[in-house]
């Protein structure tokens, strides 16, 4: 398989193994990226009773779990705070996350905490800068003191956070960092950790499945998006020592995007070219999506051209039981729902995060500094542990993800 180097070969290979377990159980070629992260080994799903850990008003990373009970200990910061909390989420398009999730988390972990429907606002800017620098400057103006912001992109971010700082007004980026901001602070999940996961599971599929050949097309995500950045980051580095190798060949890599029809087009631009390709690393289960469909459609059978995905959307699982993607990258956004929630509830009272919660840093290069992070480590997902992971969280129902012909698979999953 690795026809120039076997030695070299093997020994990614066991590397990639070894960092594949441990994302599993847990959970460069290109240039410096924008922004790159670091933090402890993280935190899970399930943590120990947040009393035993934490004090009344103080939070860990390690007490959050899929049952909301540690943000009760918050309650003593959230009586201690003023104004309200806009939370501006970016758009339904580019992951379903942010209507189905995110938004719902967010609303049960500030109620947890006490605080009422009076004390915190939800909006999403629907895919628009205007609308989203718009959503700040009125929430602002209705007396917001914490904006929680998920930035369209930097340019927009930056805006917003520009304004809000001539206004007094602390920022926390949420999911996605702005690029020469002013935020106080960041959560979201290892982000090139999270790239990492993908590489590791296309290797991982690429040996069970039995490509002798890789061919592989690296897409991404949009360019204007920082953590599109980080990600390619982590499965680039992940891929390069199999492409040094001469065993796998890097066929195209396409300039990127989250719009899941212009990911189809982009790939069906690079298959018509180089029809020798036979396997896909995909950023998203979305863009993932109608790129399976489209395979199906041309005859490709299950199990022999591996695709990657993130995000556990319910199509990108049921893609994973008929054998058409290899796994998707999950990240419990209760957590990151959660974290941004405590970190705000600690700003809007003017109090410090305790170091438990505040796990890491981020580097914003642009602005040259390093940004205090919550820093949470992803799982990937494939049929062996979807029971374990997204089913036990109900992050996807059983009852959803099984229906009709997915009824079978799921059976032979281990999934009821």
């Amino acid at each position: 398989m690795y026809s120039v180097s076997a030695r070299a070969g093997l020994t990614a290979a066991a590397a990639a193994a070894a960092l594949l377990a441990v994302a599993a159980c847990s959970s460069s070629s290109t240039s410096t990226p924008a922004a790159t992260t670091s933090a402890p080994a993280a935190t899970s799903g399930t943590a120990t009773s947040p009393a035993a850990t934490s004090g009344a008003g103080s939070i860990s990373v390690n007490d959050l779990n899929n049952s909301f009970s540690a943000m009760a200990q918050l309650k003593s910061v959230a009586a201690a705070g003023k104004g309200t909390i806009a939370v501006i989420l970016p758009d339904t398009t580019s992951s379903t996350r942010y209507v189905e999730f995110d938004a719902p988390y967010l609303k049960q972990a500030f109620t947890a905490a006490g605080l009422t429907s009076s004390d915190f606002l939800i909006e999403n800017a629907l895919g628009s800068d205007a609308t989203q620098l718009s959503d700040a400057q009125s929430a602002i103006t209705k007396g917001a003191s914490v904006l929680v912001v998920d930035p369209l992109d930097s340019g927009v971010g930056a805006h917003i956070e520009a304004y809000a700082k001539q206004h007094g007004v602390a920022v926390i980026d949420y999911d996605r960092l702005t690029l020469g901001g002013t935020r106080s602070y960041y959560v979201s999940f290892n982000n090139v950790k999270v790239g990492q996961v993908m590489g590791l599971g296309m290797v991982s599929c690429v040996t069970d499945w039995g490509v002798k050949s890789p061919n592989l097309i690296v897409m991404k995500g949009a360019p204007t998006d920082n953590n599109a950045t980080l990600f390619a980051q982590g499965y680039d580095g992940v891929l390069a020592p199999y492409f040094a190798s001469k065993g796998w060949v890097n066929v195209s890599q396409p300039a990127g995007t989250w719009d899941p029809p212009t990911a189809l087009s982009e790939f069906q631009q690079q298959y018509t070219a180089h029809k020798n390709i036979n396997a896909a690393l995909i950023p998203n289960d979305e863009n993932a999506a109608p790129i399976i469909h489209y395979l199906q459609g041309q005859g490709i059978k299950a199990k022999t051209f591996p695709t990657t995905g993130q995000d556990a959307t319910l199509t990108g699982l049921q893609n994973i039981l008929a054998g058409y993607q290899c796994g998707t990258v999950y990240k419990p956004i209760y957590l990151e729902a959660q974290a941004a929630a405590a970190l705000a509830l600690y700003v809007r009272a003017g109090q410090t995060p305790p170091a438990s919660l505040v796990n890491g840093s981020t580097a914003d290069s642009t602005a040259k500094t390093q940004v205090p992070s919550v820093l949470l480590v992803p799982t990937w997902v494939t049929t062996k542990n979807m029971n374990a992971t997204v089913i036990k969280d109900n992050f996807v129902p059983a009852s959803q993800l099984c229906k009709g012909s997915f009824a079978t698979d799921c059976t032979a999953a281990g999934i009821s």
